[in-house]
C-alpha cells in the first residue's frame, strides 16, 4: 500500500461520504415534492421529468468518467464531479424558470456517477487487492444506509427550517466536501501511454468482462424490477394484503441488501471463490422467488425470505469486483463503469419486461397476469446463475490447463 494508514482510511471515509450525499440528493425529491411543485407550478408529469432526468445523466457519464478515473485519478474528477452536484441544486434556490432545475437534476446525476466508480478507484489505490471486497462493501452498506435513513432527518430538516434552507445547507456541505476530496485524496501517478480507444477495446474485447456482466444483469430482477416496482402490486393483488403492509415488505430486500454487502464479502473470502458465492446468492434468490409464486406465504415468512433476498442481491458488488480482474489494473476504472452500465440497461430490460407480460396476460388487476409478470424474475435469475456456473467450470478448466503446461 503506498500510502499510510490513517491516509488510507481518511480518503475511503471521504469517498463513500460523497456515496452517501449523493444517495440522499437522488432520493431528496421524493420528500420535497409538494414544495417544488408549488414553487414552480408544475403538474406530477412534469416532476417525473424532473426526478427521471438525473438517471439520464447519471448513465451517460458512466464511460467518461470511468476512462478520467483510470488517466487522472480520482482527485480532481471526484472534486468536480461533487462541485457538479451542488451546481445541480443551484437552480431550486435561485431560478424561476422550470427548465433550469431540469438542467440541474441532469448535472446532479452527471456528478453523481462518479460516486461509487470513484469508491472503486480509491479502494484499489489505497488497500490491498485481497480488502477491496470488504471495503466496497462498507461503503455500499454506508451509501444504501444514507438512502434508507436519510429520508427522515431531512424531511425533519425542511419541517423546521423551510425546504431551501435545507438545500442550502446541502450545497454548503457539498462545497466543503469537494474542497475536502481534492486536499486529502492523494494524486495519482499515471504513466499511461494507450489511447481511450484501445481501452475501450481492451475491456469490450475481453470476453469473459462481458459475459460476467450479462449474467450479473439477468439477476438484477428482484430489485429493479420487483422491490422498486411490481413488488406492491404482486402482494396486494396476488395475496390480498392491505396496501400498508404490500408497500413495507419489498422494502424489507433494500434493509437486506444494504447489510449483505458486508455479509457476502465475508461469505466469498472464507469460501474463496466469488463466483461460488454469487451462484449460491442466485439459488437463494430464485428458490425464494418460486416459493413465493407458487405458495401463499406468511407475512413472517416473505419478511425473512425478501431479507434474505436483499443479501443475496449485493452479489452485484462482487459481480462487479469479479470483472475487473479480468483485465489490467490500468483499465480496472473503465471496467466497472462498463460493468454497471450493463446492470443498469438490464434493470430497464426488467421494467419493460415484466410490464409487457402483466399487460399481455389481463393487465395489473388480474393475479394471473401478475403471478406471470413477476414470474419473469426467478427465471432470469435461474439463467444468470447457470451462466456463472459455466464460468465457474471455464475458469477451473483454463487454471488446469495452465497448471498441467506448467508441470509436462
Amino acid at each position: 500500500m503506498s500510502t499510510s494508514r490513517s491516509i488510507a482510511w481518511t480518503v475511503w471515509i471521504i469517498a463513500s461520504i460523497f456515496y452517501a450525499y449523493q444517495y440522499i440528493l437522488r432520493v431528496m425529491p421524493n420528500i420535497m415534492l409538494d414544495d417544488i411543485m408549488q414553487q414552480f407550478n408544475i403538474g406530477a408529469a412534469t416532476f417525473g421529468q424532473f426526478s427521471g432526468v438525473y438517471y439520464i445523466g447519471y448513465s451517460l457519464m458512466h464511460l467518461p468518467i470511468g476512462i478520467m478515473l483510470d488517466r487522472y485519478g480520482p482527485r480532481k474528477i471526484m472534486a468536480g464531479c461533487i462541485f457538479l452536484t451542488v451546481l445541480g441544486l443551484l437552480p431550486l434556490i435561485f431560478a424561476d424558470h422550470w427548465i433550469y432545475p431540469i438542467i440541474g437534476r441532469a448535472l446532479m446525476g452527471m456528478g453523481s456517477s462518479a460516486a461509487i466508480l470513484g469508491v472503486f478507484k480509491i479502494i484499489r489505490m489505497t488497500f490491498s487487492e485481497a480488502r477491496f471486497p470488504r471495503m466496497l462493501s462498507l461503503s455500499v452498506m454506508i451509501g444504501l444506509i444514507g438512502a434508507i435513513y436519510g429520508g427522515g432527518p431531512v424531511s425533519y430538516m425542511r419541517e423546521v427550517l423551510g425546504y431551501q434552507t435545507v438545500i442550502q445547507c446541502f450545497a454548503i456541505g457539498g462545497i466543503g466536501l469537494a474542497l475536502l476530496t481534492y486536499w486529502i485524496i492523494p494524486e495519482m501517478e499515471s504513466s499511461q501511454q494507450s489511447t481511450v480507444v484501445s481501452d475501450i477495446k481492451e475491456v469490450l474485447g475481453n470476453s469473459r468482462v462481458i459475459w460476467c456482466c450479462l449474467f450479473a444483469g439477468l439477476m438484477v430482477g428482484p430489485l429493479e424490477g420487483f422491490a422498486d416496482v411490481w413488488g406492491t402490486a404482486f402482494l396486494k393483488q396476488v395475496y390480498g394484503y392491505d396496501s400498508a403492509l404490500a408497500a413495507s415488505l419489498p422494502s424489507m430486500i433494500f434493509i437486506g441488501m444494504c447489510f449483505g454487502a458486508p455479509v457476502l464479502s465475508l461469505i466469498a473470502e472464507k469460501v474463496g471463490s466469488y463466483l461460488v458465492t454469487i451462484i449460491g446468492a442466485g439459488i437463494a434468490m430464485a428458490i425464494s422467488f418460486f416459493l413465493m409464486i407458487v405458495s401463499q406465504l406468511t407475512p413472517g415468512a416473505l419478511s425473512f425470505s425478501f431479507v434474505l433476498v436483499g443479501i443475496c442481491c449485493a452479489y452485484q458488488i462482487l459481480a462487479i469486483y469479479k470483472a475487473s480482474t479480468y483485465v489490467r489494473e490500468h483499465v480496472a476504472g473503465l471496467t466497472t463503469a462498463v460493468a454497471n452500465m450493463i446492470i443498469m440497461i438490464f434493470g430497464y430490460a426488467f421494467h419493460t419486461t415484466i410490464g409487457s407480460t402483466i399487460n399481455a396476460m389481463g393487465g395489473p388487476n388480474s393475479s394471473p397476469a401478475l403471478i406471470y409478470g413477476v414470474a419473469v424474475v426467478p427465471v432470469a435469475l435461474s439463467m444468470g446463475t447457470v451462466g456463472f456456473i459455466l464460468l465457474f467450470i471455464m475458469e477451473k478448466s483454463s487454471k488446469g490447463a495452465e497448471q498441467s503446461s506448467a508441470y509436462p
